[in-house]
C-alpha cells in the first residue's frame, strides 16, 4: 500500500459489513485511522477489531444515522480515540421494495429516514467537528444508480438516493468556505448483504421466483458483463477519501459497470 491516507481519521457509517467494511479495510491499510460506525454494535466490534488484527488502527461507534444524538455521539468517540475527523462517509443504506401502487408512508419514511436524513444529519454533524477543527476535510456520500433512474418496486429507495444527489450538491455550496468538499458516488449493482435481502424480499411480493433471478434482470444491462464486488468499488471510495480528489466537489461518480448512461 502506499500510505495515501497516513494520519486521517474516516468515519463510516454502515461499516460493518458490505461495501463500508471493505472500505474500512483498504483505508486501513492505507495509513487511516477508521471509525466503524454501525446500527449493529456487536457488529461494528467485530470489523474494528478485524481491522486491528490485520495491524491497522480502527474504533467502533453503535448508531442510528437518523438519529442526531447517535451520530453526533459515534463521531465524538471517533475524535476521542483519534484526536481530529478529516472524512466522513454517509454509506449506512436500506431499502423495503413495494409494488409502486403499494408503497406505504410507513415504507417512505422508513427509506427517507435512514437513506436521506441520515445523509443531512451527517453531513451537518461531521462538517460542524470539521469546522471546530479549523476546517478543511471531505465528505462522501453513497448514492445510486437508482438516483439517477426509477424503477417500478423500489420508488421510495429511487427517490432517497435522488436526495442524496441534491444534499450533496446543495452541502457543497454551503461548506466550500470551510474547505470541505462534498461529493457522492453512485453504485448500481453490488453483492452485498443489501442485495440478499433485496433478493429475498422481491421474491416475497412475487418480482421474481427464484434466488438470484432479481439480481439477474437488475443486472442484464451491465456493460462490463457482471455485477459489482465491494472491492470493485473500493478504488473510487479511495479516490474521494484522498487529496486527488481535492479539487473536486458538488460531484456524483457512477460506478456501476455501465449500465446507466446519464
Amino acid at each position: 500500500m502506499t500510505g495515501r491516507l497516513e494520519g486521517k481519521t474516516i468515519g463510516i457509517t454502515g461499516a460493518a459489513s458490505g461495501m463500508g467494511l471493505a472500505f474500512a479495510h483498504r483505508f486501513a491499510a492505507e495509513g487511516a485511522n477508521v471509525l466503524i460506525v454501525d446500527l449493529d454494535p456487536a457488529a461494528a466490534e467485530r470489523a474494528a477489531r478485524s481491522i486491528v488484527a490485520a495491524g491497522g488502527r480502527a474504533e467502533f461507534a453503535q448508531a442510528d444515522v437518523a438519529d442526531r444524538e447517535q451520530t453526533a455521539a459515534a463521531i465524538q468517540k471517533g475524535v476521542a480515540a483519534f484526536g481530529r475527523l478529516d472524512v466522513w462517509f454517509n454509506n449506512a443504506g436500506f431499502n423495503k421494495p413495494l409494488p409502486f401502487l403499494e408503497v406505504t408512508e410507513e415504507n417512505w419514511s422508513a427509506i427517507m429516514d435512514v437513506n436521506a436524513k441520515g445523509v443531512l444529519i451527517g453531513t451537518q454533524e461531521a462538517a460542524k467537528q470539521i469546522i471546530s477543527q479549523g476546517g478543511t476535510g471531505k465528505i462522501i456520500n453513497t448514492s445510486s444508480m437508482a438516483g439517477r433512474e426509477g424503477a417500478p418496486n423500489i420508488a421510495p429507495y429511487c427517490a432517497s438516493k435522488t436526495a442524496v444527489i441534491s444534499l450533496t450538491q446543495s452541502a457543497a455550496k454551503a461548506l466550500a468556505e470551510h474547505d470541505i468538499t462534498v461529493n457522492a458516488f453512485a453504485p448500481g449493482v453490488v453483492a452485498t448483504p443489501l442485495w440478499v435481502q433485496l433478493d429475498e424480499d422481491l421474491m416475497e411480493i412475487g418480482e421474481s421466483q427464484v434466488p438470484g433471478e432479481a439480481m439477474e434482470n437488475f443486472s442484464a444491462g451491465i456493460i462490463r458483463g457482471r455485477v459489482a464486488q465491494a472491492e470493485d468499488i473500493v478504488g473510487t471510495a479511495l479516490f474521494l477519501a484522498s487529496e486527488d480528489s481535492d479539487y473536486m466537489t458538488a460531484q456524483v461518480i457512477m460506478i456501476d459497470g455501465g449500465m446507466a448512461l446519464v
